[in-house]
């Protein structure tokens, strides 16, 4: 398993455009478990309603948690999209 904490930045929090994006970047990756916590609240980062209910604001760090194929690759391309989306 490789894991990151991320803090965020954007004075919107985990809102819908970059929360997209990621879903549509891991979408490819079927064969890995990838889970975004906050706080007690965990979400599947392929589910888009699920990442938006974890509610993360300006100032939370969340934990990105991945399992299975090419670990280090997919948690290379999660933390390359938050940064990217300036989240």
């Amino acid at each position: 398993m490789v894991s990151f904490e991320y803090l965020i930045h954007d004075p919107m929090g985990l809102h819908a455009r970059p929360v997209g994006t990621l879903v549509k970047a891991v979408k490819p990756f079927q064969n890995v478990k990838i889970t975004v916590r906050l706080n007690e609240k965990e979400a599947d980062a392929r589910r888009m309603f699920a990442l938006m209910a974890l509610q993360a604001k300006q100032g939370d760090t969340i934990a990105v948690a991945v399992e299975g194929e090419n670990e280090q690759e997919v948690a290379d391309t999660v933390r390359k999209i938050l940064e990217t989306e300036e989240l």
